[in-house]
């Protein structure tokens, strides 16, 4: 496991990108989880902010693709509207600690 960053680097509702053994990757907290997926559209391969840290919908509940307009489900990655619809994000294996944010980028 890498760690991606210290646990308050991450604040509750935010966003972040990373880039980790040459795998760009999200990271999301919502309701005090981690959430982390590999930083690619499943529509046409493209990174889905639209500027650094920005994945998420106005509302700040769904990731969103800045290119296509693809919504994703937090929690789970799956598309929910857009030409995805029914693919999903995919999902890294991540633990948090006092220490960080751990990631298994494999």
């Amino acid at each position: 496991m890498i760690v991606l960053c210290a646990p308050d680097a991450l604040p509750e509702g935010q966003s972040r990108g990373f880039t980790c053994n040459g795998t760009r990757l999200l990271a999301v907290r919502r309701h005090g989880h981690v959430h982390v997926y590999e930083n690619r559209c499943p529509h046409r391969g493209v990174a889905l902010e639209w500027q650094p840290d920005a994945f998420l919908d106005d509302s700040g509940s769904l990731i969103r693709c800045a290119t296509h307009g693809a919504l994703f489900l937090i929690e789970s990655g799956d598309c929910v509207a857009g030409p995805c619809a029914g693919e999903a994000l995919r999902a890294l294996p991540c633990r948090e600690d006092d220490q960080g944010i751990w990631v298994d980028p494999a």
